[in-house]
């Protein structure tokens, strides 16, 4: 019961003496400040001290201690002008502070959309010189595709020249080839009753069947134009291997037995020709580069070539048997070569190689042989190579 009194002796020094030491060491500040402070809590005195915070916690305290957590039963100080200066100053600082941290923030903003910017800004600068390098590569192009052109253009030319050479050389090849590797051709220059080739077969011409093989080119086919023929004084027309116009013709034993294949020469270019015959079943057969164009039989069936009769090249014999009484209008003009006749009928493989352009020559008939069998030019005709 005795505690309140204590705590109140003790509270009592404490007070007057921190207003003393107030007293002595004070400042007047009632001129200086103009606060929120209201003029009613200014004190009386001239001079005025806070007490010291540590005498209340020392009164706190020892209240606590003599009275055991009793509540003090002296009510506390209103807050006097210095603490809530204190208070405003505290806020003060806190406002100054949020508006330092939200300065900063801003200012970190800005410098960081600044640094956006300038590396936006570096990396346009990158693009203009990307753009400037593309356009000076674009200028060296262009200059360097400008003499690619004249270059090219100059190539070009150069290979028009060539190829007006290569046409030129080929026309000249073409005009001297010979097919089948045959060396030598016999030249028919114009259509005349005096040019024509003899032939003297190396054996008889009595045959029961044949195979005549030769390549021709000729310069133009009329109604009728004689490649080879073969005649008896009985019979000049005996046998004969004809061309009309595009056709290609085979008689044997007269005009009535006839074989003819359509549309199969060309005027001017060289073509393989072959006819073949047998007595039994008068099979006939044409040729022409190799493919068989016509096949007939009962053509001359039972019929035999007689002997003792003459072979002409480009040429028929006439029905007199003078030279001077030749047909100039069935005669051959161009070139002949690989004239080859056999006493047998030959197998289509065979036929097929000898009409090979790159072939070779040296399949000689046993009747007539190109380059065995004697062949003698008349008129203006020739051997040429």
């Amino acid at each position: 019961m005795y505690a309140p009194g204590a705590v109140l002796a003790l509270c009592l020094p404490c007070f007057l003496s921190g207003n003393a030491f107030g007293y002595e060491y004070g400042e007047d500040y009632s001129d200086s400040y103009y606060n929120e402070i209201s003029n009613g809590e200014r004190l009386q005195s001239k001079y005025f001290s806070v007490p010291d915070v540590s005498s209340f916690l020392f009164i706190h305290v020892a209240v606590l201690t003599f009275s055991g957590a009793t509540q003090i039963p002296c009510p506390p100080q209103d807050l006097s002008r210095w603490d809530k200066l204190f208070i405003m100053l505290e806020d003060s600082q806190m406002k100054q502070d949020m508006l330092l941290h939200q300065n900063e923030d801003m200012v970190k903003a800005e410098t960081d959309s600044i640094w956006k910017e300038l590396h936006k800004l570096n990396n346009n600068k990158a693009c203009i010189q990307a753009s400037e390098n593309t356009s000076q590569n674009n200028e060296t192009l262009n200059a360097d595709g400008g003499k690619l052109e004249r270059a090219l253009m100059a190539t070009v030319a150069d290979l028009q020249r060539v190829h007006a050479q290569l046409a030129l050389f080929q026309r000249a090849t073409a005009h001297r080839f010979l097919p089948s590797g045959c060396e030598m051709a016999l030249l028919f220059p114009m259509r005349s009753k005096h040019i024509f080739a003899e032939v003297t077969p190396s054996t008889s011409m009595s045959l029961q069947s044949f195979t005549i093989c030769l390549w021709a080119k000729v310069t133009q086919s009329l109604n009728k134009t004689v490649l080879l023929s073969y005649g008896t004084k009985k019979n000049p027309q005996e046998l004969q291997l004809l061309l009309a116009r595009h056709s290609v013709l085979l008689t044997v034993g007269g005009e009535t037995h006839l074989v003819e294949a359509h549309s199969v020469v060309t005027d001017g270019q060289w073509g393989h020709v072959c006819a073949a015959w047998s007595s039994e079943q008068g099979l006939a057969a044409l040729w022409v580069n190799g493919e068989n164009v016509a096949r007939v039989p009962g053509v001359a069936e039972g019929h035999v070539l007689p002997g003792n009769g003459f072979i002409l090249l480009g040429q028929e014999r006439s029905r007199s048997g003078v030279y001077r009484d030749l047909d100039s209008s069935v005669a051959f003009t161009g070139k002949m070569t690989g004239v080859n006749m056999w006493d047998h009928v030959l197998d289509a493989g065979r036929i097929k190689e000898y009409a090979n352009q790159h072939g070779s020559c040296d399949s000689r008939g046993n009747v007539i042989g190109w380059g065995v069998s004697e062949i003698i030019p008349h008129g203006g005709s020739q051997y040429i190579n």
